[in-house]
């Protein structure tokens, strides 16, 4: 019988019961063997198999029922899951973004200095440029341009808090890239130019609404 080879062992225990009920194993209401049983077939630990159990129920598979046991709820998971945990993700990284970036938007487009506004049209430009490069460039680039708005804010907090999050909105605006391909287009180019306007021109209403309906066009998109 398959054991687990490499880990993650949690990751690895959960294929290998999903692979075990897609051959036929266990029928649909099915409840699984205890995990004394299951550890040693596995070979991993029992709190591995607990995990690996949360796994599945989190994806539907699998149902604990207390003092009852584990049982079959569904015989296979959706070919997408994984988009749709993408997905999930991306979309509570561009909520964030507009709880952070509409409000420094506007506070940059009242408190901005010649400097900063040079800085955040240098940086437009730079993203510009990068359209035609790899994906990891593009949103780089796109990354530094809304950050150099934030520091145009002059609130310490909200460079802090982008700052934290930005490992995090990088990988998440690289996946969005692979979902779609129309971000860095004109259309898109624009958008950020027309709030770089609104930020020179001093108006912090066209400026978080800018910023707003940029942000959520790309959560839309998700949908």
């Amino acid at each position: 019988m398959a054991q687990v080879r490499r880990s993650p062992l949690a990751d690895q225990a959960a294929e290998l019961l999903l692979a075990r009920v897609r051959s036929g194993e266990w029928a649909l209401g099915a409840k699984l063997p205890g995990e004394t049983t299951l550890a040693p077939q596995l070979g991993v630990g029992r709190s591995t198999v607990r995990e690996a159990i949360r796994q599945l129920a989190g994806r539907g598979v699998l149902a604990s029922r207390q003092g009852a046991g584990v049982f079959v709820t569904a015989l296979d998971v959706p070919d997408d899951w994984d988009v749709v945990l993408r997905r999930a993700d991306i979309v509570s990284v561009i909520e964030a973004r507009i709880a952070v970036e509409t409000e420094a938007a506007a506070l940059a487009a009242e408190r901005r200095t010649p400097t900063d506004l040079r800085a955040v049209r240098r940086a437009l430009a730079d993203r510009d440029q990068r359209r035609g490069a790899s994906t990891a460039d593009l949103v780089d680039a796109d990354t530094a341009f809304h950050r150099a708005i934030v520091v145009a804010a002059h609130n310490p907090i909200l460079i802090e808090l982008f700052d934290g999050f930005t490992p995090r909105l990088r990988q998440a605006m690289i996946e969005l890239l692979r979902l779609r391909d129309d971000h860095g287009d004109d259309a898109d180019q624009d958008a950020h130019a027309d709030l770089v306007d609104a930020i020179a021109g001093r108006d912090a209403g066209a400026a978080r609404a800018r910023s707003r309906a940029h942000l959520q066009a790309l959560e839309a998109a998700l949908a």
